[in-house]
């Protein structure tokens, strides 16, 4: 079995996933304070980031894919 497939893709934090994205750390504030994109809270003040449900969430919102790195 090749580990590759199938794998889960990473959880980031605010900062990183704004840097993947191409958007401030701010934009990801908005769009979780209006539950536009997934994101799992792990405290008041921490939320990690799926990227794939995140790129699909924006583009089926959207309708535009997420620039790659």
């Amino acid at each position: 079995m090749n580990p590759t497939l199938n794998a889960p893709s990473p959880l980031l934090k605010k900062k990183p996933l704004a840097a993947l994205l191409g958007v401030s750390s701010r934009t990801i504030d908005n769009w979780v304070a209006q539950r536009i994109i997934p994101y799992l809270a792990t405290s008041p003040r921490m939320h990690l980031f799926d990227v794939d449900a995140v790129r699909a969430a924006l583009h089926a919102r959207f309708g535009v894919e997420a620039r790659e790195p």
